[in-house]
C-alpha cells in the first residue's frame, strides 16, 4: 500500500548516500544510491557520495574501493564525491576532522555541550544497576552539570573526556518523515548522545549532520533503521541554530522469511550478484521494484522510465523482499534481448574475463592434458548455486549435523579474514580443524565437496581465493542448509 507523500521540492535536490568502508559492498548501499540518484534525476539535482569513515577501527581501505567499483558496476553514479571532487569537499569524513572538533567547540562554549570524564568501567556498572533494576540502558548525565572549575580540573589532570549534546530532559521531538508524517519522540528516551569521541574523532551524529549542512543537503534519504536516531539530529540542527533537510527513511530489504536482510541467510554484497552474471540493468531494475511499483505496475523498465514516473506516493512502507529467484527472473529477460556481441562481451567481461582465467589456469596446468579437459577440471569455477544431491557429502562417517555446524564455523571465521588469498585461507583452515578437534580428513573433504561439488579439484584454498568470498560464502551456507536438512527428523508418511 502506497502513502501520501510529505516531501516537497522548492529547489533542485541535493542528496547523499554515506556508505562506511568496513566490509563487502552492501546491496543495501545500491538500493538507498539508486532511490537517491532517481529523486535527484528527477528534479535536475545533484546526487553525491560521501564515505563516512570515522571508525578507523574498521575502515579497511579496500573496502572503499570495492564500494566505488560495485556502484558504478551497477550504474549508480555520483556527481560530486570522493574521487571526482566538487564544491562541497573533501567528501572522506577523516578529511574533515578539524571542522567537526571546531563545531563540538562551538557547542561546549554555547552550553549546548560538555565534557564527560566518565570511564569505561563506569558506564558500563551504571548500564548493569540500570538493567538489574530493569530500567532502559543509557547515560546518567553524571557529568552534565559540572563547573568550569571541575572541567578544567579534570583536563589538568589529564583525563580524557567525550563531548555530549545536552539532549532535553522533558517533553518531546517532533520528526516530520516524507513515508510517516509527523512522529513525537520523548525525549526522557533519548540519551546524551556522544558528539566527539575521546581519540578526537566525530560519532556518526555529529560528522553526518555538519557534513548534510555544510554540503546544502536538502533532503536525507536513508533506511528506515536511522528513524530512531533523527530526533537526536534535528536536536543537533536546533543547537547549531541550523535549518534541518527533510526527512525520509526507506523500508528495510527482507528476506523471503521477512526478517532483516543479512549475509547469513541471503548474499547481501553487490559483488555476488556481478559474480553470479547478473546484468546492471536488471539489478538497479530489481532494486527498483524493492517497495516502489510503476504507475503501469509493470515489473521490468529501465532506469530513465523509473525517473520519468517517479513518485514518493508510489512507495509501500511494506519490508519488501529481496528474492533471488526473482532478480534471476527478471535478469533472464534482460538476457533473452541481447543480441549476440552485447551478450558475448557480458560473458567476457563477467564471466571469461583475461583477469579469471589468468587466475584459473596455474591451478589446473598440471593436470589438463588436452583442452577439452579444461571444461572438466574447472567446471565448479563457473557454475552458480551447486546441488550437493547424490554428492559425497559430507565425509564418510560424519554426521550431517555436525557437518553442518562446522560449515558455518569455518565461514564465520572467513568472515574475519582481511585479506582474501590462498595462504590467508589455508592458515585460517588449518587453525580452524585444530581448535575444532575434527579429524583434518573429515573437515577438508566435506569442505571440498560443499565448495566444489567434487572431491577431484585443484587445491582448495587456491581454489577458494579465485571462486571469490561471495561465492564461497553462498556455497558454505547452501552446503549447511542442505546438511541441516539431511539430518532433520523426517516425519512419517501419510
Amino acid at each position: 500500500m502506497s502513502h501520501p507523500s510529505k516531501i516537497t521540492v522548492n529547489q533542485p535536490p541535493r542528496v547523499r548516500i554515506a556508505p562506511s568502508p568496513t566490509g563487502d559492498p552492501h546491496i543495501g548501499t545500491a538500493y538507498m544510491g539508486l532511490f537517491n540518484l532517481v529523486f535527484a534525476k528527477k528534479f535536475g539535482g545533484t546526487f553525491i557520495l560521501r564515505i563516512e569513515d570515522t571508525d578507523q577501527t574498521r575502515y579497511r581501505k579496500a573496502s572503499e574501493d570495492l564500494i566505488m567499483q560495485a556502484l558504478r558496476w551497477a550504474g549508480i553514479e555520483w556527481s560530486e564525491g570522493p574521487d571526482v571532487g566538487g564544491p562541497y569537499g573533501p567528501y572522506k569524513q577523516s578529511e574533515r576532522l578539524p571542522l567537526y572538533r571546531e563545531h563540538a567547540e562551538l557547542l561546549l562554549k554555547s552550553g549546548k555541550a560538555y565534557r564527560c570524564f566518565c570511564s569505561p568501567e563506569r558506564l558500563d556498572e551504571v548500564r548493569k544497576q540500570q538493567m538489574e533494576k530493569k530500567e532502559n540502558p543509557g547515560y546518567d548525565r553524571h557529568c552534565r552539570d559540572l563547573g568550569a572549575e571541575q572541567v578544567a580540573s579534570q583536563i589538568a589532570a589529564g583525563k580524557s573526556s567525550v563531548v555530549r549534546l545536552k539532549v532535553p530532559t522533558s517533553g518531546t521531538t517532533q520528526v516530520t518523515d516524507g513515508l510517516r508524517g509527523d512522529i513525537d519522540f520523548e525525549n526522557t528516551q533519548q540519551d546524551d548522545l556522544v558528539l566527539l569521541k575521546t581519540d578526537g574523532f566525530p560519532t556518526y551524529h555529529l560528522a553526518s549532520v555538519v557534513d548534510d549542512h555544510h554540503m546544502k543537503i536538502t533532503h536525507v534519504i536513508r533506511g528506515e533503521e536511522w528513524l530512531p536516531s533523527t530526533p537526536k539530529h534535528v536536536l543537533l540542527y536546533r543547537a547549531f541554530g541550523w535549518e534541518p533537510p527533510q526527512f525520509l527513511h526507506m523500508p528495510l530489504l527482507r528476506n523471503p522469511d521477512r526478517s532483516k536482510i543479512s549475509k547469513r541467510k541471503n548474499p547481501t554484497s553487490i559483488l555476488y550478484y556481478q559474480r553470479k552474471g547478473i546484468l546492471p540493468e536488471a539489478f538497479r531494475n530489481y532494486l527498483g521494484l524493492m517497495g516502489w511499483s510503476m504507475p503501469d505496475e509493470k515489473e521490468k523498465f529501465t532506469t530513465d522510465e523509473m525517473i520519468q514516473s517517479f513518485t514518493w506516493d508510489r512507495m509501500s512502507l511494506g519490508g519488501p523482499v529481496f528474492d533471488i529467484q526473482k532478480l534471476t527472473w527478471l535478469n533472464g529477460k534482460y538476457l533473452h534481448e541481447l543480441d549476440p556481441d552485447t551478450y558475448l562481451k557480458h560473458l567476457r567481461s563477467q564471466l571469461f574475463s583475461d583477469d579469471y582465467l589468468k587466475a584459473i589456469i596455474p591451478l589446473v596446468r598440471e593436470r589438463v592434458e588436452s583442452l577439452e579437459q579444461f571444461i572438466e577440471w574447472t567446471h565448479p569455477f563457473f557454475a552458480g548455486d551447486l546441488n550437493y544431491e547424490g554428492r559425497p557429502i559430507p565425509s564418510k562417517g560424519v554426521d550431517p549435523a555436525v557437518a553442518s555446524q562446522f560449515l558455518v564455523q569455518i565461514l564465520d571465521r572467513l568472515e574475519t579474514l582481511e585479506v582474501w588469498d590462498a595462504h590467508s585461507i589455508h592458515v585460517a583452515l588449518n587453525e580452524f580443524v585444530k581448535s575444532s578437534g575434527l579429524k583434518t580428513k573429515d573437515v577438508f573433504m566435506t569442505l571440498r565437496v560443499a565448495v566444489t561439488g567434487t572431491l577431484q579439484s585443484p587445491d582448495l584454498s587456491a581454489s577458494m581465493a579465485v571462486l571469490g568470498k561471495e561465492m564461497v560464502r553462498r556455497r558454505l551456507r547452501l552446503a549447511s542448509d542442505f546438511l541441516a536438512a539431511q539430518s532433520a527428523p523426517q516425519s512419517p508418511s501419510t
